[in-house]
């Protein structure tokens, strides 16, 4: 039926936003996770990284400190995470937020094995702040959650786009796009679908990539059951 039977999906905080581009927007949650339901009921097994920077993005910031700013930043993962949580709990899925920094009221502590076995028993998890450390993004989160808990492959889903290009295809009409790509040659072309360190993580430990479009939710269900759409991204050759 599927492809991937152990995934590590990777939204954007935007892709909550839906056309408000801050905060979070409840029709666009509910259509994200409608779908993750979908992908769960094929067999998937499936964990989260949400991104923060629909509340805030710290290098943005000036004037202050990048460890308060990123801090920041992780705090709005946690808000994103639990408002995930509650769509997909709303669905009827059991869910779970492992959070990198201690807040036990709030979410249990991100412990390897804990995740996986929450994994095993058919949850979704959802892994909140970052890695609990300043000067690492979501995308590095990612890349290390999918190596922690065995993840087959990244689903990256981002807003905008439904590939990799060589350039903006919304402001360039010859935009070159990708079907299949190495980490060494993102890194190479600098096309900054990730930020250098994940990307180096992905590629030294041959972790497989798929990044596709989720201004259409559904393109998860596609990606999970295999067909190809969107860009692939691994090893060293092509």
């Amino acid at each position: 039926m599927f492809t991937n039977k152990r995934v590590l999906i990777k939204l954007s905080g935007e892709a909550l936003a839906g056309d408000k581009s801050f905060g979070l927007d409840d029709k666009t949650i509910d259509g994200i996770c409608e779908v993750i339901k979908e992908c769960h009921e094929l067999g998937a097994e499936i964990g989260i990284v949400i991104g923060g920077g629909n509340f805030w993005r710290g290098r943005s910031s000036e004037n202050m400190d990048r460890s308060v700013s990123d801090s920041i930043g992780m705090l709005g993962t946690v808000m994103n995470s639990l408002r995930v949580q509650s769509s997909l709990e709303n669905l009827g899925l059991e869910t779970r937020v492992l959070s990198a920094i201690s807040m036990n009221e709030i979410a249990e502590p991100f412990i390897v094995r804990r995740a996986i076995r929450h994994i095993e028993k058919g949850r979704i998890v959802i892994f909140a702040a970052g890695t609990g450390r300043p000067y690492f993004s979501t995308d590095t989160t990612a890349a290390l959650r999918a190596l922690e808990i065995g993840a087959d492959v990244i689903l990256l889903g981002k807003t905008g786009t439904d590939a990799i290009y060589d350039k903006d295809p919304n402001k360039y009409d010859d935009a070159k796009k990708f079907d299949r790509l190495t980490y060494k040659q993102i890194l190479t072309l600098d096309l900054k679908i990730m930020d250098a360190s994940a990307t180096s993580l992905c590629m030294d430990n041959n972790m497989p990539l798929i990044v596709f479009g989720i201004d259409d939710p559904r393109n998860l269900v596609r990606v999970i059951k295999g067909e190809k759409i969107g860009t692939i991204v691994e090893g060293e050759d092509v």
